[in-house]
């Protein structure tokens, strides 16, 4: 039997976090013994929300989930995967087009590091859900908040002046 404690960070920009994003966190909190969602700033990157408003968006909506903490980040995945001490790095796939970047992406992390990247499928009915999306649909005063939790539908509206 292992005992091993196995803790997963899940990167990305969450800009905002999405109900494709919770599917995959609440599916996978019963996976791992810890999950860390980091909350990448990249230079290179226009967000709509300031990191300490995604990582407060994610706080809010993980309050409930006692395996499950946020944690902000700059640079390379799998040098804040190693500082966090992650035994795996934890991706969404939301249909086949993730796939081959996905794919491209897990075998970079785990020659840089040989950390083992796991993906979790998002549910059929979340598939659909980026983003790209909800900051577009928001924007044109598009109704998200079937797609968002609700935290992030009055920051979207707040945002945007709406």
């Amino acid at each position: 039997m292992n005992n091993k404690f196995v803790r997963a960070v899940f990167p990305g920009s969450f800009d905002p976090i999405t109900n494709g994003h919770l599917d995959v966190i609440e599916r996978s909190s019963g996976l791992f013994d810890e999950i860390v969602i980091g909350v990448g700033d990249s230079s290179q990157k226009e967000y709509m929300f300031t990191g300490g408003e995604r990582l407060e968006m994610i706080r809010q909506i993980t309050v409930n989930m006692p395996n499950v903490r946020a944690e902000r980040f700059s640079g390379l995945t799998v040098d804040f995967a190693r500082e966090m001490k992650a035994n795996a790095i934890l991706r969404g796939l939301r249909d086949i087009s993730d796939v081959q970047y996905e794919f491209q992406l897990a075998l970079t992390n785990r020659t840089l590091s040989g950390i083992e990247t796991v993906f979790i499928m998002t549910s059929e009915t979340k598939g659909f859900i980026s983003s790209t999306l909800i900051r577009e649909v928001a924007r044109h005063d598009g109704d998200v908040s079937g797609m968002v939790p609700e935290c992030v539908a009055e920051m979207l509206i707040k945002k945007l002046g709406k």
